[in-house]
């Protein structure tokens, strides 16, 4: 297993494995950020599903004492009728004998039903109160984070089918300067949008990179190879 250490390329070669996957980015910082994040939903949403669960089964417990109560009256309505139909059998009185334990049946048959009512009202009960509990939090975790990562998987992926051609790069050149801070593109150019139009490519360059930057993207070797030969090709010529 690899050891973490600032200089180790085995993490990042995991990193890069991990990023190719087009939900995170290419940067390792952000790729760590990301990872940290979802790490986090992970282990909240399961944190809180233990949580749901421990409370379902504490309010279950309070159906504890009317479902032995049903099962107590069950026995004894049992044997109610049986007593009554033990009774039936006395000659003469026998039907006189029956009529109280019929009703004393009849009476714990009305318990067990109440008694089971009120088992199935608690457990209803704990199963909405344990999924409340699990979902409110979550919920609210997920309406933060879910809508941010896909937000950035769109960006990501749309910027991809855009990154394959050196003139690409202008587009994103183009975009830097209008999403970046103005002090950020004078620490880059005196006179960006001039730059741009004169299709200087030191600049474009470094405009290109702020922008797949802020998208957690990278320029790729053979684009970024291309456009150091046409910067350099480009300087030449004004040299002359």
């Amino acid at each position: 297993m690899a050891l973490w250490t600032p200089g180790n390329p085995a993490i990042f070669r995991g990193m890069g494995s991990v990023a190719a996957m087009g939900i995170y980015a290419k940067r390792p910082a952000r790729m760590i950020g990301q990872l940290f994040g979802d790490g986090f939903v992970l282990l909240w949403t399961v944190g809180w599903a233990i949580i749901g669960i421990f409370v379902h089964r504490v309010i279950e417990i309070l159906a504890v004492p009317a479902r032995e109560t049903a099962r107590t009256a069950t026995r004894l309505a049992e044997n109610f009728r049986e007593a009554a139909a033990e009774a039936a059998k006395v000659p003469v009185a026998g039907e006189q004998l029956r009529r109280p334990l019929d009703a004393a049946s009849v009476t714990l048959g009305n318990l067990i039903t109440s008694a089971n009512d009120q088992v199935t009202s608690i457990e209803r009960l704990a199963l909405i109160v344990g999924w409340l509990v699990f979902l409110i939090p979550v919920t609210i975790v997920i309406a933060f984070w879910l809508p941010r990562r896909i937000r950035f998987y769109r960006q990501a992926r749309a910027s991809q089918v855009f990154l394959d051609a050196l003139a690409d790069l202008d587009l994103f050149a183009l975009r830097a300067m209008a999403a970046q801070p103005l002090y950020v593109l004078a620490e880059i150019s005196d006179d960006p949008v001039k730059a741009w139009r004169s299709g200087d490519r030191a600049v474009i360059n470094q405009l290109a990179e702020l922008e797949l930057r802020r998208n957690g993207l990278r320029m790729p070797d053979t684009l970024r190879a291309v456009s150091s030969e046409a910067s350099i090709g480009g300087t030449g010529e004004m040299v002359r």
